[in-house]
């Protein structure tokens, strides 16, 4: 497991105990029950697994336990880590160079972390040995030309932008006409934080898509949602409302750390079916990985 997992795994499920830890807590030394399951049920509500999760890894728990009447602890953990494998198969989202410049837009409202995952994604790719330029679209707030400039500057990142209050539109054309004549790999573009009631900021978003893919031509556009992981299984109704605006392409959840439950990963997927390309804690510039099945299930069963 890779360092930046192990340091989710702190954070994730609450800052005390593991997935393991907490339901050997529930079932040590104690037979299955209805009020051991209602406990069980609590600790993944809380946990953010949403409620048909929960009520899928209880059914399995308790058709196992007529079964298997000994069933452990750990087994529970097992059998739950089986179920969560089987909800995020296919989840694992895998970015490739295809069509340069892949063109990808990060979509969210306000506070979601977007310009940080902008300037982390611009971090992540150039590690990788790709060219990057950075588009700054959220002409709509007055700080934001000043953020992701910060950002760029931080990271070493060329970046396209316009005065306050400009077509985000035509700052997205401009972006890039300067990728495709500067033969990058990547553009990545930050835009203006948008909520369902800002409908004149939905159009734009959709005026955005419309100018990229008719300049893009076979070009690959990518429309990821970002999602603050603190915000749970709210977002859910946020992505729907994106999704109608801007046929949505990916998920990179932010923020998994504090008090953050990482749980809200499965639930998100399940109701969207869109890949999670990458997840992120923390503001330093290399907290932003690959998401990992395997090692996100790896980091919530065991005790630390």
């Amino acid at each position: 497991m890779s360092a930046f997992f192990k340091n989710l795994g702190q954070k994730i499920l609450g800052k005390a105990r593991s997935l393991k830890a907490k339901v050997k807590s529930i079932f040590s030394g104690v037979k299955l029950s209805a009020e051991r399951l209602e406990e069980l049920e609590e600790l993944l509500i809380k946990a953010d697994f949403g409620r048909e999760t929960t009520e899928l890894i209880i059914e399995r728990t308790r058709e196992t336990h007529m079964r298997n009447p000994d069933l452990r602890s750990a087994d529970i953990v097992t059998l739950s880590c089986n179920v969560l494998r089987e909800l995020l198969a296919g989840s694992e989202g895998r970015l490739s160079l295809q069509s340069p410049p892949e063109t990808i837009c990060l979509l969210g409202v306000n506070g979601s972390g977007k310009t940080t995952a902008a300037a982390k994604l611009a971090v992540h790719l150039s590690k990788m040995g790709h060219s990057v330029l950075l588009g700054s679209c959220d002409t709509f707030r007055a700080a934001a030309n000043e953020q992701i400039s910060l950002w760029a500057q931080n990271v070493g990142a060329e970046i396209v932008q316009s005065s306050h209050g400009a077509d985000a539109a035509a700052t997205a054309f401009d972006a890039l006409s300067a990728a495709i004549a500067r033969k990058k790999d990547f553009l990545v573009l930050d835009t203006a934080g948008r909520l369902h009631t800002k409908a004149n900021l939905l159009e734009e978003l959709a005026k955005m898509q419309r100018v990229l893919l008719k300049r893009l031509s076979n070009g690959t556009f990518h429309r990821w949602l970002v999602i603050d992981g603190h915000w749970g299984t709210n977002s859910l109704r946020q992505a729907e409302i994106f999704h109608g605006a801007v046929q949505l392409t990916g998920i990179i959840v932010t923020k998994l750390d504090g008090s953050a439950r990482g749980g809200a990963i499965v639930p998100i997927f399940r109701q969207l079916k869109l890949p999670i390309y990458f997840i992120g804690t923390g503001e330093g510039a290399d907290d932003l990985r690959e998401f990992s099945v395997e090692e996100y299930l790896e980091l919530i069963a065991n005790e630390r």
